[in-house]
């Protein structure tokens, strides 16, 4: 019999990195334009879990799957 906390959901997202720019410019992008972020290829990743930061992690690429794995868990849940 499954317990009831095999039933929750959490929904799971990694930030790459943050950008600001003018809406107008954003407006103009279209198909193929590139956001540059504020971290670098190598930078650790912050993964969230509902909206809230639980973790820090790697990008790890293997053939066309890309996963993250996790490096550290975040105390108190920043």
């Amino acid at each position: 019999m499954a317990s009831n906390i095999d039933n929750i959901k959490v929904e799971i997202s990694v930030v790459l990195g943050r950008s600001v720019i003018p809406m107008h410019q954003l407006l103009r992008m279209g198909r193929g334009a590139v956001i540059e972020l504020d971290s670098h290829q190598d930078d650790p990743v912050t993964i969230l879990a509902n909206d809230k930061p639980v973790a820090k992690g790697e990008i790890q690429i293997h053939g066309d799957k890309i996963g993250v794995s996790v490096v550290e868990l975040l105390s108190n849940y920043e």
